[in-house]
């Protein structure tokens, strides 16, 4: 035998960190943005927003 005495509570627990910690990798690569994508992204909404807002007609 070559490895020493091990505590399967321990490593059921470590492999299900690990798992959980994969998954949730996996779904910030496929969906999460940085905070500041999320503020730049904001910005240039509310620019473009204000922009159109400014080039609208009057309803007189």
């Amino acid at each position: 035998m070559a490895g020493g005495v091990v505590n399967l509570r321990a490593a059921r627990k470590a492999r299900a960190r690990a798992e959980k910690r994969a998954k949730g990798d996996e779904n910030a690569a496929k969906h999460g943005r940085t905070k500041a994508q999320r503020a730049r992204e904001e910005a240039d909404a509310t620019r473009a927003r204000s922009q159109l807002d400014a080039h609208r007609r009057g309803n007189e």
